[in-house]
């Protein structure tokens, strides 16, 4: 079979795909060797941060990560104290897992779950993210901390999923054809659990322990992800409540027939029921300032420059529409005179 380990163990195709991964996230073909910029802020003061090119080649934004032991919590391990605090959950599985022994031997196995861990862990880990474990063919990770905004981890949490998710489906799926390998695809669950819903402690016995969280909320996250389509991220409502997007980017869950699968857990003596969403993750990331559109359609991540054009451009868009500014015959951008009404002005923004 002509596949992974036929290409050559040491640099398959997937192995280039991690090289194409980390030059650029969201990146066109030809613009690998720019450096990554930073970016304009997407939520208040959170942003990407700065990441030179040989930074990101060589994992510097991994260096210090470790898996499990999440670092604001690391003093309860070997010990019987808890602690109650908020978390996001996100649990990122190969969808059809199993289905791969049908195919692939044993080492193109082994390299294609790799490959799909590695990219989640990048992407995880370079927006603020904590791997937890590695949990079969799946990566189930937090994100949020103790110095951290519960909106801005739940913001941070749905980018990388939508991020890693876009690399997937798009440059992942050409890099896995090259090598005769089909029809891999990935689920995501994500789930907010408030202070009061999360409890942190030692689970186990001495060295055979983890440190990690007892939470329905946690368990929900790996759950959801079973409900997701092809390529798909399914949130809980918690998270809903906090991502505030300003469009329309949730839908109920459905099965194949079309039928409504609503609520992922209910107890009905309580009255609790909690509803799950289908998340689009690709028109949240065209939301994202710090992405940009090309004329294929397809993402990729535009620098400052651009950035702060299409930030005035919005913004001179939303003055001249809510009819607070006006074009003066010259064509310059006024602001409204105190009792002169104007009618919205239909800006548009583009290129």
């Amino acid at each position: 079979m002509k596949g992974i380990v036929a290409e050559g163990r040491n640099k398959s195709n997937l192995n280039k795909g991690m090289d194409h991964f980390n030059l650029n996230l969201l990146s066109k073909t030809d613009s690998r060797k720019k450096v990554i910029q930073e970016q304009r802020a997407f939520s208040n003061s959170m942003h990407l941060s700065a990441q030179p090119l040989g930074a990101i080649l060589n994992g510097e934004h991994l260096k210090n990560a470790k898996l499990g032991q999440h670092p604001d919590f690391v003093y309860l391990k070997g010990t019987d104290d808890v602690e109650y605090h908020y978390i996001v959950s996100v649990f990122i599985d190969i969808q059809g897992s199993t289905n791969l022994h049908k195919k692939y031997d044993l080492e193109d196995i082994f390299r294609i779950t790799n490959t799909i861990q590695s990219a989640a862990i990048h992407t995880c880990i370079a927006l603020g993210g904590h791997v937890q474990r590695l949990q079969g063919d799946g990566v189930f990770a937090y994100f949020g901390s103790k110095a951290m905004d519960k909106n801005m981890a739940v913001e941070k949490a749905v980018t990388a999923c939508s991020m890693f998710t876009y690399f997937v489906q798009n440059d992942l799926k050409d890099l896995f054809l090259e090598d005769g390998i089909e029809n891999i695809n990935t689920r995501i669950g994500i789930d907010f659990g408030d202070d009061d819903d999360v409890l942190w402690a030692n689970f186990g016995l001495m060295d055979v322990s983890e440190l990690t969280t007892n939470s329905l909320h946690t368990s929900l996250a790996s759950k959801m992800q079973a409900y997701a389509s092809r390529n798909g991220i399914v949130v809980g409502q918690y998270v809903k409540d906090r991502l505030d997007t300003g469009t329309i980017i949730f839908d109920l869950v459905r099965d194949a027939d079309g039928q409504v699968k609503r609520y992922i857990f209910e107890i009905p003596e309580k009255n609790f029921r909690y509803t799950q969403y289908a998340f689009d993750w690709f028109k949240f990331l065209k939301t994202l300032p710090f992405v940009g559109v090309g004329a294929d359609g397809k993402l990729y991540i535009i620098n400052q420059n651009e950035a702060d054009r299409m930030a005035k451009l919005r913004n001179t868009a939303a003055l001249l529409s809510s009819g607070t500014a006006y074009l003066n015959g010259t064509g310059t951008i006024t602001p409204d005179q105190k009792g002169v009404q104007h009618q919205p002005h239909r800006f548009h923004y583009g290129k």
